[in-house]
């Protein structure tokens, strides 16, 4: 067993070309993965709260223009670095995939949190950070396949430009829990210092996205193997709940299910509740156990009704402590800023999916 062990870290990250899918090698310890992804950084001039900015505002901020064309714009993962003195500013960061309003818009924009409005302002600008060289992704102790021993020997730029690839990574136990995608190139090589035929391959970080640095506790209870029991979360603030939940559907879109069979009875523990993630994470765990995946937005949880999610209908659900729930997220924003009622929707979505729900 113990020999067991050690050969799945020795297997932990599996770096693997795209398109066939075929190995360029397997490694133990990646350096780099954790980090500071690149933000977007914007100057929200003329702004005036209506709530209280802390640093971290939210999973998901939106921007609401004004003017009616415009479709509200989402700020991910956002942060506060607070009103530059002397000026009437909010600057916001944040992870921006998402197309914004378009260069040079000077309407006015209302924010909010999905929960509550945050404030406003008159316009804002993006600040264009320094241009700073990432940092290496550096996959130390990697066994080589024969693809990328032969590109190496070869040595040529082409020959070193490994294309999109995805780095695989499995749990102490050796079960697939999440990978990410990059563009392998790579920039040096070197012997390594975990055995003989054993390489510390270094790629270009300018092509990689790294995990943000808050979440990495939450990747090494995950990496040393899925929790034993319910409501591991339960004490994470909002923000980590969230890089929790994305681990469990990570994870799950990974496995196979054995669904139950019709007629089955659930139960569900609401007393931690507080937040949207709170919610999605108590609702897997009470269909498919610990670390268990059900949906993590309404869209997915009317997927998961559909079957192969542990779930068959129909079915019955024993919601315990379901005040909590209703206090919580009965009052919710659409990105436009339209109220909802997050609690009586996931209600409704249950019952469609052949879920009967008995509120206790």
């Amino acid at each position: 067993m113990h020999e067991d062990k050690d050969h799945r870290r020795r297997t932990r990250y599996t770096l693997s070309e795209t398109e066939h899918g075929q190995a360029w090698g397997v490694c133990a310890e990646v350096d780099g993965l954790f980090g500071e992804p690149q933000r977007g950084t914007y100057e929200l001039f003329g702004w005036v709260p209506e709530t209280e900015v802390h640093d971290w505002v939210g999973n998901r901020v939106w921007l609401v223009p004004d003017d009616d064309p415009l479709e509200p714009w989402l700020l991910q993962d956002a942060e506060s670095l607070g009103q530059p003195l002397g000026t009437d500013s909010l600057v916001l960061t944040g992870l921006d995939d998402y197309e914004g309003p378009p260069e040079g818009h000077r309407g006015c924009f209302r924010v909010h949190d999905g929960r509550r409005w945050v404030g406003s302002c008159r316009e804002f600008t993006r600040i264009l950070p320094p241009e700073q060289s990432a940092p290496p992704l550096v996959l130390r102790g990697l066994a080589q396949g024969d693809q990328l021993r032969a590109a190496l020997l070869k040595g040529t730029r082409r020959a070193l430009d490994l294309e999109q690839a995805v780095l695989e990574i499995r749990d102490d136990q050796g079960e697939p829990l999440t990978d990410r995608l990059l563009w392998g190139r790579v920039s040096a090589w070197r012997p390594s210092s975990f055995g003989t035929d054993l390489i510390d391959l270094e790629l270009d970080g300018q092509f990689f996205t790294p995990v943000s640095q808050y979440a990495q506790s939450i990747w090494e209870r995950w990496l040393a193997g899925p929790p034993d029991n319910q409501g591991a979360w339960a004490d994470l603030d909002t923000r980590r709940r969230w890089a929790w939940l994305d681990l469990v559907r990570e994870r799950a879109c990974r496995r196979t299910h054995r669904d139950s069979s019709p007629g089955h009875a659930y139960e569900l523990d609401g007393q931690h509740i507080t937040d949207e993630p709170g919610l999605y994470l108590a609702l897997g765990e009470a269909v498919n156990g610990p670390g268990g995946y059900f949906g993590g937005c309404l869209a997915a949880l009317d997927d998961c009704l559909g079957g192969t999610f542990g779930y068959t209908a129909p079915a019955t659900l024993i919601w315990r402590n379901a005040a909590t729930a209703r206090a919580h997220l009965s009052h919710r924003l659409t990105p436009d800023g339209e109220p909802y009622d997050l609690f009586a929707e996931v209600l409704d979505v249950l019952a469609e999916g052949g879920m009967h729900v008995t509120l206790v």
